[in-house]
């Protein structure tokens, strides 16, 4: 098997992807735009070079030699498609003969308002068009984040509102989205095919406030509000609301469009999505959200 390629492999999900194709003894390329992160990885093998998706110059040469690319996406909302297209175009030329992408989950179903998605919309749609073999993995909500940027602040100041509503979401952890990547990567047969990455429950996310609640031993009051409800709590906070309003003063770093979107897009259904697809590609039943809640409890404010 030639060369696999991981983009962004300084971030999170890349560095472990990267990790875990190593100690398979599989031959990987690591693109960051900070290499100086990678030292470990080149120390066990990795080809580390930079790459920088905002730039195309160099593109094609960082991906010289690579047989499969794990594009990762990238984290600027509105800026992504962009990048990403630069990306497929410059492995479509260095001669890579499968991108597998990381996707979002329900993204493409008719009428989602998922700002966030938008971009995801037109990296598959690109990618369908590139005459590279791919594959989507429409990841869901990570259980890490629920873990963390929500459960954290809710337990801080006791209340949290919430504009999904009782809309369900499939929460899956970080780690079988990355397991589910590198299964596909590493076997045969997941060209042109999309898969529902996902948790083993469907959850509503006052009801997952709730356990957090429980396990903490601390209440949280849980506030279902509207879209504009949810925009005013992040006007409170200081996040701006659309991308293109970020610099790199703002105190925050991610518009609240696409969060508020996001919780419109679990309300309205778009991510109520059942799928056995982890286990089916890893051979392994996905982590529940409890066990990943256990994982990160002991940085719960006390």
């Amino acid at each position: 098997m030639g060369k696999i390629i991981v983009s962004g492999a300084s971030g999170q999900f890349g560095y472990a992807a990267a990790s875990q194709l190593l100690d398979m003894g599989e031959d990987i390329i690591a693109l960051s735009r900070s290499t100086d992160k990678l030292a470990d990885l080149a120390e066990r093998g990795a080809d580390v070079r930079a790459a920088d998706f905002d730039s195309p110059d160099g593109l094609v040469e960082a991906m010289q030699g690579g047989d499969k690319l794990l594009l990762i996406s990238t984290t600027l909302v509105g800026e992504r498609a962009r990048q990403h297209a630069n990306a497929i175009d410059a492995a479509k030329e260095a001669g890579v003969k499968h991108i597998v992408y990381t996707s979002l989950l329900g993204a493409r179903k008719p009428g989602n308002p998922s700002v966030e998605g938008f971009d995801h919309i037109a990296t598959e749609e690109y990618l369908e068009q590139a005459g590279v073999p791919y594959t989507f993995l429409r990841n869901s909500l990570y259980a890490e984040a629920v873990a963390t940027a929500m459960a954290i602040p809710a337990l801080t100041s006791g209340s949290k509102p919430e504009n999904a509503g009782r809309g369900r979401v499939p929460v899956v952890s970080r780690d079988d989205c990355i397991a589910t990547a590198v299964a596909v990567l590493t076997q045969e047969g997941h060209e042109n095919k999309a898969y529902d990455v996902t948790g083993p429950e469907l959850w509503e996310l006052p009801d997952a406030m709730a356990l957090v609640s429980e396990m903490a031993g601390k209440p949280i009051d849980v506030e279902i509000v509207d879209d504009e409800g949810m925009f005013a709590y992040f006007d409170a906070i200081g996040a701006v609301r659309r991308a293109e309003d970020l610099t790199p003063d703002t105190p925050i770093p991610w518009a609240s469009e696409g969060m508020v979107t996001f919780g419109q897009s679990i309300r309205e259904g778009f991510m109520d999505v059942e799928s056995t697809d982890v286990e089916r590609i890893t051979g392994k039943k996905p982590r529940t959200l409890k066990s990943v809640f256990e994982q990160y409890q002991g940085a719960w404010p006390q």
